[in-house]
This record gives structure tokens, sequence and C-alpha cells, in this order.
């Protein structure tokens, strides 16, 4: 198992191929090469399996014409390398890449249809001129290629392929851009990898049995093999299952294991306790008398992943599977559990490159991980359900068809699935009435997309085969499953530098199991029926009889239930409530309710949302513009970080310090920048430890700003750092919401300034404010007042307490974009307070000219005055911060110094005041007709009422 990677189109570039094989090392860190002829260059880094010494790549034949990069194993290389030599073909190594390479140059791309294993491919042909690209009948191994238009030295189109994603990327002529439609799909109908495209614009895959040539005369892509159609077409031989079929199946499962034994370093068994890992190991413990058993040892080494404790834990059945074999087994365990998930999760989004179903593959991962320790190989069961109908769906499609064609047999086979059924009719029922609830997480998974998103996809469709069992098994070999778990797979695996060997796929078994009636895959009251007759005397009845199926999986769901403080932090984050594709309250109205257990939605759809941001981050986002998903902290903090340092007498980015008033004078906006403030901090000295080197630094400031020295000045104060200190902010994961938060919230308008009420975490906030009455009078009254033209009723009869209260805000830092905040308590006092100790601590002319303290809530949209205990119309302090100097976002400035100065001879005004003024009138106007916070300004916001 290799890395292979290279171009055809570009100027002779080595460096670009050791950039393309330093992103793809750790997939073969035994070795590496490259070649380069003209327009063409290979790379390859190696995993040393089969020949150390004689199968270092490039590989070229001794007459130059063919150079071959080859990723994987081709099981029957002894016998092509005989039936080669009789053709008089010369070997120079016991290597199966010198069979690959021979085969080549006598076959032609006939030779691909003739091996059995596993490859992805690259040949040259130096005489042709033509580079071909090739992948195996299932698509075990991966080959990516990207188009890269006009990069040729003639203008026209350039190529480039890799094993992996990253190394197109490396070479900075691919853009990482995100391939929308795949997007949608995925989130819409839990699918990928059931095609050419990928999650990159502008990077595909080639598909199972697919080969690309890329000749002089220009590209064609086509399949090498009719082993689809020929699945499709196989009529059995035998109307009907016979025990004969099971020692035939048993000769060829016997031999496709074996022949997966062939290896020059160790091999190991990755076991989950299910029925077709757990018959590899049975099988290979047959085997270890036998020579071709000599890579495993003496005893076989097995790799799980456990979870004591949760209810999909398998650990029984792995134990049952090893029991009778414990002198002939080293049974190796991991124990994953979510912190682990958290401390990988960057990395093991990073090796899957793509999004992944579940977050099943991490235990894989961690599989793999342990044992890359012990083994260079893996042997799993990887494709039984794909080849033998492990899936319910396959059994459903079976089932409608059988009865169909004989309905008395039908129904009796219906009997005899009778358990099976009843758990998917449960499954449905629970669906559908949980779909049915009044709450955010009922219906499609649309719901939780921005409406632009899903109408700008909204003919995609996906459907599967419903006709025959057979077509159902060949869609999910080669589209519906398959291809996704083989891309886990070999991610996973490569990642720690290990080769996944997956015997089920072996070519000679999968044609045996297709020329059988579907019977034999399904009969009696059983799926896999031909493999679990065949392992009978080897394994237990608890494995051969077993009934549920759980594979290589994780406890999702109570791991969601652990991890929801570090999920709420993703789904609150800026990055994500930026994406074009989620609507954010919807999805943290969803993530609730499927917390407390009312949600229509499952954990699975939540996975799907967090590796689609999780995968943004790592791929698309700009290096220097990755957020980060934290974890909640013991208490809610606001507004910052470290201590900024010196002030810095500027405005914030965007902002201006001079404000020109209606009344023609001029105010100066100081924002004053300060460490984060918890719950823990006391108001006035965090305000004062920030606000006296401000004042003190005015001496060396210059003759601009001590032009304020002496001038009447208010300190605004933001609400946020006032209700934190006052306890009154809340994580939306420490708030209670009840059902009827839940069905109120759904029937707020939300505007433009802010989800107000419009969120099932604030709506519980107002009703432990107010209290239920309270709401449920105000929204009949306003529901009224509407029929008579009366707008605002909710907002004037709930009180101005409600009217205050804060959601998260997704541009702020952490944790204000985690949390829900209620409006400060007794803000008249609060200031007054703050007011005296700023006198007392304060020297002249500052104390004098100090005419209070204001308590704003401002955002980019407008401001509310909550309390003050300064003289003056509240409306003149909203106007004097229409603009927000403080700053939308992370400016962590919650506190502001405003001074009233002269209009225009007063030195240092800025040209913005004296040249700008009706612009600045205009903003201000604006910013008085529209609310801050969402539905919040002390007249209430017309558009922002409850509806019945």
């Amino acid at each position: 198992m290799c890395g292979i990677a290279g171009y055809i189109g570009l100027e002779a570039d080595p460096d670009l191929l050791r950039r393309m094989n330093i992103a793809q090392r750790h997939r073969g860190p035994d070795a590496h090469g490259t070649f380069v002829d003209r327009a063409v260059g290979l790379a390859h880094q190696r995993l040393s399996v089969i020949d150390a010494e004689g199968g270092r790549q490039p590989m070229t034949t001794g007459d130059g014409r063919f150079t071959l990069v080859y990723n994987g194993e081709v099981y029957n290389y002894p016998e092509l390398r005989e039936e080669l030599i009789a053709l008089g073909r010369t070997f120079h190594t016991e290597s199966d890449t010198e069979v690959v390479l021979q085969a080549y140059a006598e076959w032609g791309a006939d030779a691909f249809d003739r091996f059995n294993g596993m490859f992805g491919l690259a040949v040259w042909d130096r005489d042709e001129q033509t580079l071909v690209l090739a992948r195996d009948h299932f698509g075990i191994k991966p080959l990516y290629l990207a188009r890269v238009p006009g990069a040729a030295p003639d203008d026209d189109d350039a190529w480039l392929f890799a094993s992996e994603i990253r190394p197109l990327l490396a070479t900075g002529l691919i853009e990482a851009r995100p391939d929308e439609q795949t997007l949608y799909r995925y989130l819409r109908f839990r699918i990928h990898d059931d095609g050419r495209e990928t999650f990159f614009d502008g990077i595909e895959r080639l598909l199972p049995g697919e080969m690309m040539t890329i000749a002089p005369g220009g590209v064609e892509r086509r399949l090498f093999t009719s082993l689809r159609e020929d699945l499709l077409s196989t009529v059995p031989a035998r109307p009907h299952y016979d025990p004969s079929m099971v020692v035939d199946f048993r000769e060829r499962l016997v031999q496709a294991v074996r022949i997966r034994l062939r290896s020059d370093v160790p091999v190991g068994t990755s076991l989950s306790g299910g029925l077709d890992s757990s018959a590899v190991v049975a099988l290979i413990d047959e085997l270890l008398p036998e020579a071709a058993a000599r890579s495993v040892g003496s005893a076989q080494n097995t790799f799980s992943a456990v979870f004591r404790g949760y209810r999909n834990d398998e650990e029984r059945w792995v134990d049952d599977a090893l029991a009778g074999r414990e002198s002939r087994v080293n049974g190796h365990k991991v124990r994953p559990g979510s912190a682990d998930l958290v401390a990988d999760l960057t990395d093991f989004v990073r090796t899957q490159e793509e999004p992944v179903i579940s977050s099943g593959p991490y235990a894989q991962y961690c599989v793999m991980r342990e044992a890359s320790r012990h083994v260079t190989v893996m042997l799993d069961g990887q494709g039984a359900d794909e080849l033998l109908a492990g899936y319910v769906p396959q059994l459903v499609v079976h089932l409608r068809r059988l009865v169909e064609q004989d309905r008395r047999a039908g129904l009796r086979e219906v009997a005899a699935q009778r358990d099976v059924l009843a758990g998917l009719a449960r499954g449905r029922v629970r669906g559908r009435l949980l779909a049915a609830l009044p709450t955010r997480g009922r219906g499609a998974v649309t719901s939780l997309l921005r409406p632009t998103f899903v109408a700008a996809h909204r003919e995609q469709t996906y459907a599967v085969p419903t006709t025959t069992l057979r077509e159902r098994l060949v869609h999910d070999l080669f589209e519906g499953s398959l291809p996704a778990l083989l891309r886990y797979e070999d991610k996973n695996a490569m990642r720690f530098s290990l080769e996944g060997r997956v015997p089920f796929l072996d070519l000679d078994l999968v044609r045996f199991v297709f020329a059988q009636p579907d019977d034999a895959v399904i009969g009696g009251g059983w799926n896999k029926r031909m493999l679990r007759d065949a392992v009978t005397d080897l394994l237990p009845a608890s494995i051969t009889r077993r009934r549920n199926k759980i594979g290589f999986t994780t406890p999702q769901n109570e791991w969601f239930h652990e991890l929801r403080e570090q999920i709420y932090a993703v789904f609150l984050s800026e990055s994500f409530a930026r994406r074009p594709y989620f609507d954010r309250t919807e999805v943290l109205g969803a993530f609730e309710a499927w917390l407390s257990g009312t949600g229509g939605h499952d954990s699975m759809v939540f996975w799907r949302v967090l590796n689609v941001e999780l995968w943004l981050r790592e791929f698309i986002d700009a290096p220097s513009d990755l957020p980060q998903a934290g974890a909640g902290r013991d208490h809610p903090t606001m507004e910052g970080g470290q201590h900024p340092g010196p002030p810095s007498y500027r405005a914030n980015p965007g902002k201006q310090i001079d404000l020109v008033l209606e009344d023609g004078g001029t105010v100066r906006r100081y924002p004053v920048a300060t460490s984060r403030v918890t719950e823990d901090d006391d108001l006035h000295a965090t305000v004062l430890r920030h606000l006296e080197p401000f004042v003190a630094g005015l001496a060396d400031a210059g003759a601009e700003h001590q032009a304020i020295l002496g001038r009447p000045w208010y300190l605004f104060v933001s609400e946020k750092i006032v209700a934190t200190t006052q306890h009154r902010s809340h994580y939306l994961w420490d708030i209670d919401v009840k059902p009827a938060a839940r069905l109120l919230s759904r029937h707020v308008t939300r505007t433009p300034a802010g989800i107000g009420l419009g969120s099932p975490f604030t709506m519980q906030l107002a009703i432990d404010e107010a209290g239920l009455p309270r709401i449920l009078f105000a929204s009949a009254a306003a529901a009224a007042g509407r029929l008579v033209g009366r707008r605002g009723l909710f907002y004037d009869l709930v009180g101005s307490d409600v009217r205050a209260i804060d959601g998260p805000t997704e541009y702020s830092v952490p944790p204000a974009n985690m949390s829900a905040m209620l409006a400060p308590a007794h803000p008249v006092a609060a200031a007054t307070a703050l007011s005296a100790a700023v006198r007392a601590a304060l020297p002249e002319p500052f104390r004098s000219s100090f005419r209070g303290t204001v308590v704003i809530d401002a955002n980019d949209l407008g401001c509310n005055v909550l309390g003050t205990d300064a003289p003056g119309p509240w409306a003149r302090f909203e106007e004097m911060f229409s603009d927000n100097p403080l700053g939308q976002g992370t400016e962590q400035t919650p506190l502001a110094v405003v001074a009233e100065v002269e209009t225009t001879t007063e030195a240092g005004t800025s040209p913005a005041a004296t040249h700008h003024r009706a612009a600045q009138h205009a903003v201000v106007t604006h910013a008085r007709r529209t609310p801050a916070g969402g539905a919040r300004t002390r007249t209430p916001d017309p558009t922002a009422y409850l509806r019945r």
C-alpha cells in the first residue's frame, strides 16, 4: 500500500512532485521516488509490504517504454507472474508491482480486469505519450484527479492526480472550494461518494473499475470491466439454496483470506464482534498451521473498539469470537470516550479529507492507531453487508419482491423475519410521531438549512433500486454504501501507515455469490445465510445467530449529550453563523429539542451539520481565519481575553471617534478595551482598572486628545458586562427549556436585528423573568391588537425586562456567542453606583467634568439606553451611540469615554465631523429607526411580535 501522485501537461517540476509526496508521506513512510519525462511527472510514497528491496517505484520496464506508480496489492500476482513468464516476460524482483507493470506491457488495459485485488495506478507510455490511470473493480483504493485549465505551456489543460486530495491542494494549482451540490446531497440525503464528485469543487475521483486515458488526442474515461453488468445478468445455476453451496462458498472465502495473508510484514485483524469480522478471525485461526499464514505469526493479533457502559458496546461478542482461541490470539482493545473524540477531532477531520456520515469511523480510526503499534497489514470484514444483504433495507426489497412472486413463500419469510421488521416499524412510527410534535427539529433536514441554499438545489433527488435484491446489492456495492466505507477504511488505515485488506471483496467470491439464488443470501429467516452456515462450526451461536447489528460505530447519542457544550460552541461560532448553508437559529432549536428528547431529528443530522462546519474550517477557510470551537467554561465570561495594554486613543476598525449630533454639537467617543469580564468580577473594580490608565495616559496622548480635558464627559458601559457581573448571563446548555418556550418561540417574527425571542433559549428566560401567564397574556393581546391595526402591544405589556433579553451573538468573543443574557437588574441604580465609584477614584479635572454613567445596549443597527444617572434626555445619549463605536464583534471594548467638544473650531475635530455632517445625520436617523438586539427598543418594534 502506498501513495501515488503526479501530473501531465505541465513543465518539468520535480519540486511540485516533492510537495505532493510530502502531503501524503503517511501513506508510505518507507521509501519515496519520482519520475519526470518532459510534461509528465510521477511520484510515489511506499509502504513496503512485499519485496521491500525489489518493489521500489516509480518502476520502468527494461526497454524504458512503460513507467508505473501503483498503490495497492494484486493478490493473484504469483499466478499472473507464471502466466507472463510462459509468454516470455522476465522478472527481476519478487514484487507484485513488477507483475502489474509487466502485465500492462503485455496486455495493455486488458490487464486490469485480470487483477484480483485493490489498486489505484498510473502508467506512462513513453512511445505513445499517453498516461493511463485506473482504479480497482470495487474502488478499494482511491484515485483523485483535477483538471487545471490552461496550465500547459501551450495553454492547453493539465491534469493532476493523487491517492489523496491534499497532494492536489499542495500543488497550489487548485483552489479549495466546496462543491455545494455535494454538500447539499450529504446534508439532505445522508449520502456521499456515490459518484465522481467530491466535496471539493473541481476535484473528482475515478469510479470503481474505471480508467482514464490522457493522450495527445484528448481524454477518455471508461470502465475497463463489465463486472457490474455481469453481476446483474448472472442467472443462478440452481433455483434454490442447498447445502453444497455452503461448502463452495467456504472454500472461496478461505482462499480469499489465504491470499490476503501474503505479506513480508506482520498481519493482524480488525474485530468488531459482528459476524463478518468474526468469520475472518476464525478462518485465519484455522489457517495458522499453513505456511501461507506465516505473516500472522504463532498468534493472531486482533484489534477491537469497545464502549463499556454504553448500549452499543460489543465487547461480549468480541470475547465470544475469541473464546477457545486464547492461546492463539492476542486480543487488543481500545476504549475511546467522548473526550478522546474531542482531542482527536481535528486530526480525524483532516484524515478523512471529506465529511463522513457519522462519528462511527472514528472507532475505526482508534483501532487503526492501536494496530499500527503491532502490525502493518490489517484484514477486516468490509463488504460483506453489501455482498450478503447485511442491511434491513435490502431485506425489505427482497421480501417485497418475494411476496409479489410467490405470496405464500413470501409471507412465510416475512413471518420468519418478524422481529427484524418489528424493530424497523417501531423506529418509523417513533420518527413520524416526533416529526408531528410542535417543536423545532421536526420535518426534513432542509428546515435546518438556509432557504436560499435549499432553493438552489431543490431539484436534487436520490433514489435506490427497489425492484430486486440483486439490483439493490449491486447498487450498494458500487454506489450506495460501500464506496463511503472503503474511503473511511483507506484514510483511517493509511493515516497510521497501515494496509487494509478486505477478503469479502475477492473477485472470485463476489462472482460466486451472485451466481447463487436469492435465498442463499436471505432465507429461512436469516440474511447472510451462506456465511452463517459456512462458519457455524467455527463460531458460537451468539454470533452466527445474532440478530442485532452494530459494527464499528460509537455511542454517538450518548457522546453528543456529554459533548453538548462543545457542540453548542461550534453551532454558536461566528464562522458557523456566516455560512451560507445553515439556519443557525433552527439548528440551535432543533439540537436543544433533541437533547430534551422531543426533537424530530437524530444525532446523525447534527453530526452532518457539525462535520461540514469542521471540514470547512480545516480545508476551506484561510489558516488565519480558522475559528476555534472551545469547550464551555465554569462561568460565563464576556468581552475579551488578556489585558489589552495601554490605551490606543483611536477608533475601532470601521468606526470613527467624532460624531456630529443633530443639534450641532460634536461628541468624541473613545472605546476602552478591557480584559475578559466574568461573573466572578466586581464591576466597579473592573471598570476602574481600565479607566484609570486611560485618564493617566492623556498627559502623553497629544493635544488632539487633551482637548477633552475639562469638557463634560460620560462613561458608556455595555449592558453585557453589567448583566454578567450580576450573574444574569447563562450558557445555552444550562438553560432548562420547557415545552411552552419551544412552542412560543416558533411564533416569533425574527427581524434583521436579531432573533429576539425567536429562540427557545431566550423565550425560556423571558418566561422565567416575567412568568408564563404574563407572556401568554401579552401574546394574546398582541394578536388581538394586530386585528385592529395596533402594533407593539406585546412588549408594551410584557415590559422592558423581557424586551432587553439578549440571545447569543455570533460575532462576539466567546462566550457571548454561546450565552443568552437577561437585561441588567436595576440599570439606573447600577449606573448611579458606578458613577459614585468613578468620582471617588478619578483626579481633577476629570472628576468635576464627569456627568454620569450610561448603561447602553448597542449594536451596528441601533442602540437603547437601559439606565443612566446623567442629566439630559435619553434619546440624546442614544444619538451619541447611533453608529455603535464600541464595534460589533471581537473588539473587546465594552466601555467608552464620551466627551462633548466644540462643533467646528475645537482642536482635533475630525474632517468627518465637519465635512460629512449630513451623511452622519442620515446614519443617526436610520439608526434611530432601527432597534438594537432584535425585538428591543424603547419604542416597541412593530415587526417583532408574537404570532398566534
